[in-house]
């Protein structure tokens, strides 16, 4: 059963847990920051707010941020959040490039819980021929996220290469793209089009979001240091081994003792590596090291900063076995492997209770088709049911049993969020008894009364 925890609940299971990392009693925080015993007791059983200048005495006099008391607010309880078409166009602003309406923006569901920034945006500006270098088409400068595109209507799409080179794809109702962050890029639609074009413009915040503070106090002179030269896979390889190598203060000629391979193929092999070594080799290297071979294998593949997909190029199937869903994969990157952008077809409108979906990712989803969709799913032990009709959008949290059922049509992004990846496999590694205490810790560190 999934525990619903207030705002206080949750936040005074944080102060003790950084009392626990600071190795605090109670009777010693109150001490240090000038309180009673019995307010810092109620601040940790929940009973009382944490007070704001309590935490900024706090970081004044421990080693510690701001940003370490505040928690991510849970705006769906419930485990979704939907935002009906209505309060949609509510939303509506219009953005203006070189001085005429370019682009109409509105918001769609959105959560707190999760890092995606969704938008619904009607290219306004239209163009009457296929060119890059089009004078009408205003660029921008890129922006830090990640974006993942949906196209409905006839939509050109305006995009810079990593050399610089402008290029334009020519999208229609079901195409996709995948952008990296900061790669400049526009939309217009064509003239002729029967309607305007619109796009739904899904950016959202990967590993590198939760990294970025980390790497601003760095500055740039540290934090650069952590950019690898991933331009191919064996430039990755020879950056990956520098880099794990220098971390452990190991020598070439250490390294070479404990692996038995010569220090002249390891150093050719950091500095004039022309293909990658066996798999044997990686595997010596890595247990010298004392690193998993994961942390030393390059990216399968070094992918085009812009990936496009058409509609008609787009693999489909059908899920579960009862086939309730014909499943298209929309464009994908396997630098991501835990972002999945599919487009739903629903084919069930019976068999109401049986929760056919579930997965570990955070999920966007936009009603495209022009059918309402019912939608159930279960949390807390109670099944719940709501309809989603057309230009109706809607968050799900991970791991939430669900379901849809009708003849519609959906747009599906699902993204990992903050644990998914290397934070999932370090939660992995605990007991599970610790699992748990790492997701809500409710005790101090050790018993004083004695154990």
């Amino acid at each position: 059963m999934m525990e619903n925890y207030s705002s206080n609940i949750r936040s005074g299971i944080n102060f003790l847990g950084i009392l626990n990392d600071l190795k605090r009693r109670p009777e010693d925080a109150a001490e240090e920051l000038q309180v009673s015993l019995e307010e810092i007791t109620s601040i940790i059983k929940g009973e009382k707010e944490l007070p704001f200048d309590i935490i900024k005495r706090a970081t004044e006099i421990w080693s510690i941020n701001i940003g370490d008391f505040f928690l991510i607010k849970d705006d769906c309880p419930d485990g979704i959040k939907i935002m009906r078409v209505g309060d949609s166009e509510k939303s509506s602003r219009t953005m203006d490039r070189a001085g005429f309406p370019y682009y109409e923006y509105r918001d769609t569901a959105m959560s707190s819980v999760s890092l995606f920034r969704p938008e619904w945006i009607e290219e306004l500006c239209i163009v009457d021929d296929n060119k890059p270098d089009n004078p009408k088409v205003q660029w921008n400068n890129g922006h830090f996220m990640h974006q993942f595109t949906y196209f409905i209507g006839e939509v050109n799409y305006y995009y810079q290469d990593s050399d610089g080179t402008k290029r334009v794809a020519v999208m229609n109702t079901g195409d996709s793209v995948y952008g990296t962050p900061f790669r400049p890029h526009s939309f217009a639609t064509r003239k002729g089009a029967s309607k305007n074009g619109l796009i739904l413009a899904l950016t959202y915040g990967n590993t590198l979001l939760t990294s970025q503070q980390e790497l601003s106090a760095l500055g740039a002179e540290l934090g650069l240091n952590f950019y690898l030269d991933f331009s191919s896979k064996e430039n990755a390889f020879s950056s990956l081994l520098k880099f794990h190598r220098d971390n452990a203060s190991l020598s070439l000629d250490e390294v070479s003792k404990r692996s038995g391979i010569s220090k002249e193929i390891l150093e050719n092999l950091e500095t004039n590596i022309s293909e990658l070594p066996d798999d044997d080799m990686i595997k010596k290297i890595a247990e010298s090291l004392n690193v998993n071979l994961r942390d030393l294998y390059p990216p399968d593949v070094i992918e085009e900063k812009v990936i496009v997909r058409t509609h008609k190029d787009a693999p489909s199937w059908l899920y579960p076995e009862s086939g309730a869903y014909k499943i298209i994969e929309l464009v994908k990157s396997r630098h991501l492997p835990f972002s999945k952008a599919l487009e739903f077809t629903i084919q069930k409108t019976d068999d109401e209770e049986n929760l056919d979906l579930k997965m570990g990712l955070h999920q966007y989803i936009y009603n495209v088709g022009e059918s309402t969709v019912d939608f159930r799913w279960q949390i807390n032990n109670n099944m719940h049911h709501e309809k989603l009709n057309p230009g109706d959008s809607m968050y799900v949290k991970p791991f939430v049993n669900h379901n849809f059922r009708g003849n519609g049509k959906l747009m599906v992004l699902r993204i990992a969020g903050r644990v998914a990846g290397d934070g999932q496999r370090e939660l992995s590694i605990l007991e599970k008894a610790d699992a748990h205490r790492a997701i809500l810790e409710t005790s101090m560190w050790f018993d004083p009364s004695g154990k």
